[in-house]
């Protein structure tokens, strides 16, 4: 088995050179030739079995039998009947053909197939008077021929099937990343020199764990095709079973050993299934107790003692939506590379360098990969901070909590009213100042019409202020007004050191029905700000309302402190934030129902945005009042269904959506809608109600089978005091 033969070892485009480097440097094989799609060799029929079952790289490993013309069908039959297929397969076994063609006339690939294997079945027919059968799965002898600028190449495929399927994957979700692909990723990212200086591994978002496995085979000195029970080689007439017996030993010993030295590895992800399914995968691996999986959101990630390496292939395509949505996520990846993990080195499969570049890093190298059809890029980081793009600085307090500027020298130039508003805005800032530091608030109300003469609210998002003009009287001079404005911006862009672009100015008036979540702009931009362990994306400029209400701050707490192991549902949900709160309380599941489909793409970004999966938070585009009596419908006809632990219901004032034929007055239909949703309730559960309604009456007598209790007071944050009437809530609970 020492004569050396000519072979061809296929990999996945992209990865070729690197096949070559591992021929080399792993199997001593010195005369490679990398071409399209893999690379040509030669090497003892030893060296092929060993590459068969320790190539991490390759996809199939083939020996050419002949190369001939075939410019027609019949040269191509004619051509396959000179070799001797007895030499290579017994009479009464079984084939199966792969055909492929490039630039040539036969390019029907499935006809070539038919006529390679009826020459190989007329062979034996005429020489044994038998014929082999055709098995697709595992035959005997698989045999590839491809024919490229009409010249046909035959080959033996000695590995069977795809080396890349290594046997322990049961499922692998959406989207799996092909094994050997996950090992070039582990290799360009230099995994093998990490591991074997006892460096770790993590992977936030592990899918079905493809990444941590290929790293632990690495780090263990495993062979990859050790749990295959089927090769090509293994019915091949000229197959050495001793020689593949002494392999298969010598890689069991090295297992062994190479088991007892295995690094930190670490695989997250927030969908549960991916997790089951990772699971499954380890324990076929053989690797039960030597990698830690666990459902934990990207937002949750946190180091580990020592550096290592972080690696990671992101959702992106069709397995996450827009391409806004993939911004989104690719930043918040960055975001907790600088805060969590400098000193670390990181690999991230990015869809595109665009996306690469929301990472907000520096890539010292980048890769060129095709995943399928699909070309991503691989992307090696060293988080450290002279690679970020905008170096970090040392951190200062926002602009609303550092020392107030004199206005000496402008107080004079303004009027007795611009110096009484300058007055005003300092002594808010300085009352809510400690508050904001204490409870680290970065968005708050600080300005609500408190002088008549100037009838605007200010909310600070970070930043960013969102200036509300009330719509004065008609009684009021249109150009007096006007002016007053001017003067009023003017005065907070001083006392608050704020550039005018980073002032937003809406007028707010009575509005009918829906009219406050119509569109006003189209910029489509959005900015992040952060509440807690959360972070929302707001729009400053394209509608009334900046897609998070401040006044429910301390609701959206209450949601996060009750959310633990509970069904969450979030009815009229607008933008999801109390869906994202819940979900990083620790609900197991959430639903989040509204008629905007604006609005639920708001949410959804949210949800993304935080690094939660979809398959645990359904959005559902509907009138809430049907869906709900639908959903109570559901679970009287049914009781065994789960109902939810916990209900946030805060329906708008009035509606008269387009959605259904019928209009919502809180006030009128308050009890038949709570009553509904009560029904959604398990046992035990909770519902929050609240209403900004300013002019609500909660109808007690219509629940006095309830445990009703009034919280507005609690739910009312500091910066809303000055307007108690702003929203009411109330915990309703009830058995049955």
């Amino acid at each position: 088995m020492s004569t050396l033969l000519s072979f061809f070892a296929t990999a996945p485009k992209g990865i070729e050179p690197l096949l070559a480097h591992e021929l080399h440097d792993n199997f001593n094989i010195n005369q490679i030739s990398p071409t399209r799609a893999g690379v040509n060799f030669q090497a003892t029929v030893t060296q092929a079995y060993r590459i068969c079952l320790w190539s991490r790289i390759a996809n199939r490993i083939l020996l050419p039998l002949s190369t001939f013309p075939a410019p027609d069908p019949n040269a191509l039959y004619e051509g396959v009947q000179t070799i001797r297929w007895d030499e290579h397969m017994a009479a009464d076994g079984s084939l199966a053909v792969d055909f492929t063609s490039r630039q040539s006339h036969l390019q029907h690939t499935h006809f070539g197939a038919l006529k390679v294997k009826d020459a190989i079945v007329d062979q034996f027919r005429t020489r044994y008077q038998i014929r082999p059968n055709v098995n697709r799965q595992q035959p005997d002898l698989r045999i590839n021929v491809h024919l490229d600028h009409n010249q046909a190449i035959v080959s033996i495929d000695l590995s069977g099937d795809s080396l890349h399927r290594r046997g322990y994957r049961e499922s692998g979700g959406a989207a799996p990343l092909k094994e050997n692909l996950a090992a070039a990723i582990l290799i360009w990212a230099g995994w093998p020199q990490i591991a074997a200086q006892g460096g770790q591994l993590l992977d936030p978002m592990c899918g079905s764990g493809t990444l941590p496995i290929e790293a632990a085979l690495i780090a263990a000195d495993i062979a990859p095709g050790l749990l295959r029970s089927y090769f090509g080689f293994l019915h091949w007439r000229q197959h050495d079973s001793s020689c593949w017996a002494n392999l298969l030993a010598e890689a069991q010993q090295r297992k062994a050993e190479g088991l007892n030295q295995l690094p930190k590895i670490i695989g997250y992800d927030i969908d549960k299934n991916a997790i089951r399914s990772a699971l499954i995968n380890v324990e076929h691996a053989g690797l039960v107790g030597k990698i830690h999986l666990e459902k934990r959101s990207l937002a949750q990630s946190t180091p580990l003692p020592s550096p290592g390496l972080l690696v990671t292939n992101p959702p992106y395509g069709e397995r996450l939506g827009n391409y806004e949505t993939m911004i989104h996520l690719y930043s918040h990846l960055g975001e907790i590379f600088r805060t969590q993990f400098q000193g670390w080195q990181a690999a991230v499969v990015a869809s595109d360098l665009d996306m690469g570049k929301q990472i907000g890093i520096r890539a010292d190298k980048r890769y060129t990969l095709y995943n399928g059809a699909l070309e991503c890029k691989l992307l090696h980081f060293n988080i450290e901070p002279q690679w970020f793009m905008q170096p970090r600085t040392p951190v200062e307090p926002p602009w609303y909590q550092r020392p107030f500027v004199s206005l000496a020298n402008d107080i004079e130039k303004w009027s007795q009213g611009a110096h009484m508003l300058a007055n005003r805005l300092q002594k808010n800032l300085k009352h809510l100042r400690r508050w904001t530091q204490r409870e680290q608030i970065h968005c708050f109300r600080l300005y609500d019409a408190d002088l008549p003469e100037y009838a605007i609210a200010i909310d600070i998002y970070a930043q960013w202020l969102h200036v509300q003009e009330y719509a004065p009287p008609k009684t009021i001079d249109p150009q007096k007004a006007q002016a007053r404005l001017q003067e009023a911006l003017a005065v907070i862009a001083k006392v608050l050191e704020t550039p005018p672009k980073r002032i937003f100015l809406k007028r707010r008036q009575p509005q009918k029905g829906n009219q406050q979540y119509q569109q006003q702009n189209n910029t489509g931009q959005f900015y992040e700000v952060c509440e807690g362990k959360a972070i929302f994306l707001i729009n400053l400029t394209d509608y009334l309302d900046t897609g998070l209400f401040l006044d429910h701050r301390s609701t959206r707490q209450q949601i996060f402190s009750l959310a633990q192991g509970q069904r969450f549902l979030n009815l009229f949900g607008y933008t999801g934030t109390a869906t994202v709160q819940a979900a990083l309380g620790g609900a197991i599941a959430t639903t989040t129902v509204d008629t905007s489909k604006t609005y639920l793409a708001w949410a959804h970004r949210n949800l993304i945005r935080n690094g939660l999966s979809e398959s645990h938070h359904q959005l559902i585009q509907a009138d809430c009042r049907s869906w709900l009596q639908q959903e109570a419908d559901r679970f009287t006809q049914s009781p065994r269904l789960r109902r939810y632990g916990l209900i946030f219901l805060d329906p708008p004032t009035f509606s008269n959506s387009k959605q259904t034929d019928t209009t919502l007055d809180i006030q009128r239909d308050h009890v038949p809608l709570i009553r509904t949703a009560l029904k959604c309730l398990t046992q035990d559960g909770l519902l929050i109600f609240s209403t900004n309604c300013q002019k609500f009456n909660m109808d007690i007598q219509a629940f006095t089978s309830l445990q009703l209790e009034n919280i507005s007071h609690l739910t009312l944050p500091l910066d809303f005091k000055r307007n108690p009437r702003i929203h009411q809530c109330w915990k309703i609970r009830t058995s049955y």
